[in-house]
């Protein structure tokens, strides 16, 4: 055995999610492998896939009380089993972790940021305030820091939150070859799913993955959406994903049911088979307020569509303005609309747009390099 490493994370469907290939390739290279997160309902799948996998609560925010009794729990699982490498993933179990792992006597703590969780959106004083956590807690509870954007790389350079040769610039990938690659897919599958949805061959379908929440846009996607159906018929708009129980509000419910209604709207909920429902899609939009370099966008790039995403950090290094898609303003619904109406009128535009997009994938989105780069990192450790 190589090694025992922990990796934590907030919920069973992050983990999923964010780092089941990274999970697979741990295995595969020997390492013995725990996993410590919230139960959302996945922890008993995951451990069907043969994960030892320790059912830690999370609060997903600042909660004394709950995250004192986090941090106890960690403790004492990382006291018990003396991990090598404790790797660390989403904002508040992070922190949490990395307080339980300095304590337990841990020598080797990785966090990756997936994306830093102060943003240019936030006002000055909400700013400072979670950049000094970030950075105070990369500085003296963390050994190496992985960022997934270049921008969160650049800044952590430059603001020094450590030293150079502990900070990665990781970057952020999917199976491009085998999993989402246009050239592979049943094309009697995509034609059963838009008999299903209702889909016919003139629609130009716009599609989000993502939790149904606030910050990442959504309201204002659909907005845009009604306000473009007026003009042009001939569109659906593919909202999958949903939201975790511990997220749901009556906002939500009452949008949903709203939504619901609406026949040019689709809700498959949360799928396995993405790379199919982005071959019937057209166009991949990402409205967020708040992202660090967005997986959703990469899969879709890889399945050669073209994107409409917010001039943020992370989408504004995957979409090249008027090249693979449009960047537009957080917030700005007019613009998207716009944009999206170019799509519809251009078809030309939309295809070429899409061959752009594969073109960067195969370029800079491999997963395997990504996970090499962290294997490698293990080892050396």
């Amino acid at each position: 055995m190589k090694g025992r490493i922990l990796q934590v994370c907030a919920v069973g469907m992050s983990v999923d999610k964010l780092l089941s290939p990274l999970l697979k390739s741990i295995k595969d290279e020997g390492f013995e492998l725990h996993i410590a997160c919230a139960d959302d309902g996945n922890i008993e799948k995951l451990r069907e896939r043969g994960y030892i996998v320790h059912n830690i609560h999370f609060e997903r925010k600042i909660s004394f009380v709950s995250n004192l009794k986090s941090i106890r729990q960690l403790y004492r699982l990382m006291k018990l089993n003396k991990y090598d490498i404790v790797h660390t993933h989403t904002p508040v179990a992070s922190i949490l972790a990395r307080i339980a792992a300095k304590l337990a006597g841990i020598k080797n703590i990785i966090y990756t940021a997936h994306g830093y969780y102060f943003h240019e959106g936030m006002n000055k004083k909400q700013y400072n305030f979670y950049y000094q956590i970030e950075k105070q807690f990369a500085r003296y509870a963390t050994d190496y820091l992985l960022l997934q954007s270049k921008e969160d790389y650049q800044l952590s350079i430059n603001k020094n939150f450590k030293k150079s040769n502990r900070i990665i610039h990781l970057g952020n990938g999917v199976e491009i070859y085998n999993k989402f690659n246009p050239f592979i897919i049943e094309k009697e599958k995509s034609k059963e799913l838009k008999k299903e949805f209702n889909i016919e061959t003139t629609d130009i379908v716009y599609t989000f993955i993502g939790r149904f929440v606030r910050e990442k846009g959504i309201y204002d996607l659909v907005e845009a959406f009604e306000m473009l159906a007026k003009q042009k018929p001939n569109v659906k708009l593919m909202l999958i994903g949903g939201l975790l129980e511990s997220e749901r509000d009556q906002e939500i419910k009452e949008a949903l049911h709203k939504w619901k209604l609406n026949k040019n709207i689709i809700l498959p909920g949360f799928r396995s088979d993405i790379p199919i429902l982005l071959d019937i899609s057209d166009v991949f939009i990402l409205p967020s307020y708040r992202e660090g370099l967005p997986r959703s966008i990469i899969e879709a790039m890889a399945m050669a569509k073209p994107i409409i995403a917010t001039n943020i950090r992370g989408c504004r290094e995957q979409v090249i303005n008027d090249y693979n898609g449009y960047l537009f303003e957080p917030g700005d619904i007019k613009s998207l609309m716009s944009k999206m109406l170019d799509m519809n009128v251009h078809d030309d535009k939309r295809i070429k747009m899409g061959i752009e997009s594969r073109q960067i994938v195969e370029q800079y989105y491999d997963e395997n390099k990504v996970l090499q780069k962290q294997i490698e990192l293990y080892k050396k450790l």
